[in-house]
């Protein structure tokens, strides 16, 4: 690397080859010692040795003539070159040191995903548990919004984070996406309460195959084979499940499907809402829209019973005090639960998220079967097997082509 010395008060001369030489005065030179040229930083000052120079400076610097440089004093040295605070490109050496976790960032990811699992899981089971001394799913529906909402209003009120503003072209965007989010959940909460957990995330691994049919059908995008021939285990695998499910009845079953149809339009709808808004305000207002979409239709169809029995029931069964927590607790564990689920498809590849949701749904099914005993035959547990491989293989299959269209090979 170049070394230079910027003297002031010297006289140069040449000598052979025209090549100048800096000769040493009677009188003590102040020198600045500089490992590297000086290169000019963004705010327009120069970095020397991880210093950077003012600008008073660089007006009397000329590395052309060393002569036009006026010699300066101790105390004008001083001051011209007072070191200013070091920016954070000064220099490797001045970097900050590098924590535990921005070392290892993995543990990061990993608890992300550990605390996707385990939300979704408390989530599952603490839902089903109400459903069955309080059978109400529309009502419960609204209860889990409302708890998130109410925690997206008190993050908002201490600036964590800031709320993002919102104007009528937005809303008009968003509608749709929430009405579809809003159907989507209550159906799935109708099915819940109908069916076994473990049947209804059966039924609800056919979402991937409403997807493609949307996206080749409405969207008009071209599916390749391979994806399309990735379902057929899934399809194969809900129906084997379908048939000999203990639990089966057709509210539940029906209900699921509309759910899987409901958030394929909302993936639909998603792709047209595309805006620069971060993820936790988009689903905090997405979330919003949706309360006021599901709070209708549970005082129309559930109301009557609520006031009648349906609380009364509830409280005497359980009491007052677990019957208000287990409604607070589940709708928080919702929320948090999606909002982390956000959060892990944003740390990772979307191959690693996808195979990640397909082993959620492993877990979800496998802790529920185990917490609520329910008994299930060979044919479903080998229906539901098949179900899960067939989603494990479309979601690869469609990460790598996603990914290859983002990163095209160059010949």
């Amino acid at each position: 690397m170049e070394s230079r010395v910027l003297s002031y008060g010297a006289t140069a001369t040449t000598v052979a080859g025209g090549i100048p030489r800096l000769t040493k005065p009677a009188a003590r030179l102040n020198t600045v010692a500089v490992s590297f040229p000086a290169r000019l930083n963004a705010d327009g000052g120069n970095l020397v040795c991880g210093r950077q120079l003012r600008p008073s400076l660089l007006l009397n610097l000329d590395h052309s003539s060393a002569s036009a440089v006026p010699l300066l004093t101790s105390t004008a040295k001083r001051d011209v070159l007072k070191p200013c605070s070091a920016t954070a490109s000064d220099s490797a050496g001045d970097a900050a040191p590098v924590g535990f976790l921005a070392k290892y960032p993995f543990l990061t990811t990993g608890f992300f995903f550990f605390m996707w699992y385990f939300l979704n899981v408390i989530f599952n089971i603490l839902n089903k548990k109400i459903y069955n001394y309080f059978p109400y799913p529309y009502f419960v529906s609204v209860i889990h919004l409302a708890v998130g909402v109410v925690y997206c209003l008190g993050s908002w009120s201490v600036g964590l984070p800031k709320r993002a503003p919102i104007d009528s072209n937005l809303l008009k965007l968003l509608i749709p996406v929430a009405v579809c989010h809003a159907l989507g959940h209550v159906t799935s909460n109708v099915s819940f309460a109908a069916v076994a957990v473990s049947f209804t995330h059966t039924i609800k691994a056919l979402e991937p195959f409403f997807n493609a049919s949307a996206s080749q059908f409405i969207l008009g995008q071209s599916i390749p084979i391979t994806l399309w021939l990735s379902l057929l285990p899934v399809v194969l695998g809900v129906s084997m499940a379908s048939l000999t499910e203990l639990s089966f009845n057709w509210l539940g079953f029906i209900s699921a499907m509309i759910s899987n149809i409901s958030f394929t339009y909302r993936s639909i709808y998603s792709k047209k809402a595309m805006t620069t808004m971060d993820s936790t305000n988009l689903y905090a207002y997405i979330s919003i829209i949706a309360l006021f979409v599901c709070i209708p239709p549970a005082i129309i169809l559930e109301g009557p019973q609520l006031l009648k029995h349906g609380f009364s029931d509830a409280i005497a069964k359980v009491g007052m005090t677990k019957f208000v927590s287990d409604l607070f607790w589940v709708g928080m564990f919702y929320h948090l639960y999606n909002q982390l689920a956000t959060n892990t498809l944003e740390r990772v590849a979307p191959l690693t998220h996808a195979v990640g949701n397909v082993l959620k749904r492993v877990f979800v099914i496998g802790f529920s079967i185990i917490i609520f005993g329910n008994k299930i035959s060979t044919q479903t547990a080998i229906g539901t097997s098949i179900a899960i491989a067939g989603v494990a293989i479309y979601s690869v299959v469609k990460a790598k082509i996603e990914e290859e269209k983002r990163n095209p090979k160059t010949a």
